[in-house]
């Protein structure tokens, strides 16, 4: 019972990862694409419950038949509830194992997403995630852990390097593959030659990096959950810590080298990777062994990604290529290499024992289920794409998916354009337009009037453009002036100051587009001149990029809760 209820706790923590996978997604991919990305998460569970429950799980652990290929499929979860969730004498109830294995079947469909991001039609991944949770993905994992012919071999994959992450990963490249890249990824010439790659940010790093966190502490459940010993359990909570944080650390200090700064979005990826890495032999490796994954799951993650993109020109706008399939067959094949046997699963690698036996093994599961996911998968991405149409409408990828797919404004409310049903007319009296045009023939010239008022006061406006870092040493120089107010905004600039180049995931960055701070000031008894030399003395640093300070006249202030105009207006007092 004990052993059971930590079996159930750890299938949570793996259902515990669409959130992670969510994020991690949404994260790497633009604003304007999260609520779709939500969404998919959502349903791969969703969908992914409904086929599994019907024909999926028996066809991955119903009795064995055709030559070890598929399971005997049975309606046992609906025509035999009672028995399906009786306590056995030995083992787990047949609902324990449901729900452990539907987890793990969602998390290989969830793969696909980021990798396929917006470009992908709603209604095409719905029928994708439909297809590898009803046939593609349990007929391999019968094989791996059904009692299938690689389960009768030998062949080890303890909690699915092979049989899960890699499946997934063949599945992201296949959809990447057949989808296309991304409006505006690649600039082509008039014979389709890739003249340049273009990197397209994600639009939140913490975002993505609460995914891995969450990721992380999933993976725990994911790798830990059929342990049925403590030493099992601790083995596998060992090997599990310790690859991805050697993945990291090595992803770390090769793309520091390689771009001369370490990048933040691969270092996110390589934890990933080194987990998808020891998955397979969590139980079979040593903490040596782990150490070894990690460091080449840290350096395959970054090369991977970087040939897919800059060579191959396949756009995968997370890594899920890289993360899953490169390393779920790494970290398959390392089980024959590095296998421990004082480990718990006992296995004779090549490195302790000098025995090839386990090492070919590793390598034939990994081909076998290679090819199947491979025509499989093709099969059912060029299905989709003839029948119910693979990739988003242009107009609709450009405008983002969110609106286009699903009526969502932005998954962001501060970012929401303003409609007319989210305006507030608290007095209930409609607001009444002013229209009409005056016609041409009746137009009357405009004239420049001198900003000097009947007061005798003249109101001038000081809009000053800088670096970000000078803003408090702007405004503590402006007080002491005398100036008690100005508005204070982020903007982008564009001029001579192009900057360095900088990297995201391998790809340089456009730089010409630079973060600056506008702040403007309206003056009237302080003199305009000493505004712009204070601004000058505090911003001057002798580099391009210090800025510019505008001067335009100002015809009138109005304070909107007193009502004064004028100089009045520009009054900082109660």
């Amino acid at each position: 019972m004990t052993v059971e209820f930590w079996f159930l706790i750890g299938a949570a923590l793996v259902f515990w990862m669409q959130a992670g996978f969510a994020m991690v997604e949404t994260g790497f991919t633009r604003a304007k694409n999260a609520g779709n990305i939500i969404m998919k998460n959502l349903m791969d569970f969703c969908i992914g419950t409904m086929v599994f429950s019907l024909l999926g799980y028996t066809l991955m652990m119903g009795e064995d038949t055709f030559f070890g290929l598929i399971g005997k499929p049975n309606l046992d979860l609906f025509l035999h509830f009672k028995e399906f969730i009786a306590s056995p004498t030995e083992g787990f109830t047949d609902a324990s194992y449901f729900v452990f294995n539907l987890v793990f079947c969602a998390t290989t469909a969830t793969i696909v997403s980021g990798a396929m991001a917006e470009r992908t039609k709603f209604s095409a991944y719905c029928i994708y995630s439909a297809m590898i949770s009803l046939l593609i993905y349990p007929i391999e994992a019968h094989w791996i852990w059904g009692g299938g012919w690689l389960a009768r071999l030998g062949f080890h994959d303890y909690a699915g390097s092979c049989a899960i992450h890699m499946t997934g990963g063949i599945a992201a490249l296949v959809g990447a593959v057949i989808l296309g890249p991304r409006i505006g990824k690649y600039v082509r010439d008039k014979t389709g030659n890739v003249t340049k790659v273009n990197a397209i940010p994600g639009h939140s790093i913490p975002l993505g990096a609460l995914g891995v966190f969450i990721l992380w502490l999933g993976w725990y459940g994911f790798n830990g959950a059929a342990a049925t010993s403590p030493s099992e359990l601790s083995s596998v909570f060992l090997t599990t810590t310790i690859a991805p944080s050697v993945a990291t650390c090595t992803t770390m200090l090769f793309t520091w080298k390689k771009n001369g700064k370490p990048d933040v979005s691969m270092c996110l990826n390589a934890s990933l990777a080194g987990l998808v890495g020891i998955t397979a032999g969590c139980d079979a490796l040593d903490a040596f062994g782990a150490g070894v994954v990690g460091i080449v799951s840290g350096i395959l993650v970054v090369v991977v990604v970087e040939v897919l993109d800059l060579k191959l020109h396949v756009d995968d706008p997370v890594g899920a290529v890289a993360v899953h399939m490169a390393n779920g067959a790494w970290g398959t094949i390392a089980v024959g290499f590095l296998a421990n046997p004082d480990a718990p699963a006992g296995l004779h690698g090549l490195l302790y024992t000098g025995e090839f036996r386990q090492l070919g093994i590793q390598l034939l599961g990994v081909m076998a289920v290679a090819v199947y996911a491979v025509v499989t998968l093709c099969i059912t991405f060029r299905v989709i794409e003839k029948t119910n149409g693979l990739r988003a409408d242009p107009a609709d990828e450009l405008a983002g998916l969110d609106i286009s797919e699903h009526g969502l404004p932005s998954a962001y409310a501060d970012f929401a354009p303003a409609v007319d049903k989210y305006a507030d007319f608290s007095s209930g009296e409609p607001i009444a337009a002013v229209t009409g045009t005056t016609p041409p023939a009746e137009a009357v010239p405009v004239k420049r009037e001198p900003a000097f008022h009947a007061d005798g006061h003249k109101y001038t406006k000081v809009e000053i453009v800088f670096r970000e870092e000078r803003l408090y040493a702007l405004k503590d120089a402006m007080s002491r002036l005398g100036i008690t107010g100005m508005t204070v905004s982020h903007v982008m600039g564009y001029g001579i100051q192009k900057g360095h180049a900088e990297y995201y995931r391998g790809v340089a960055v456009e730089t010409d587009l630079r973060p600056k701070v506008q702040v403007d000031i309206v003056v009237s008894a302080i003199p305009v001149r000493d505004v712009i030399e204070t601004a000058k003395k505090v911003l001057y640093t002798g580099h391009i990029g210090d800025g510019k300070i505008f001067v335009y006249d100002v015809e009138n202030v109005v304070k909107v809760r007193t009502g004064e105009e004028g100089y009045d207006a520009l009054q900082d007092v109660e």
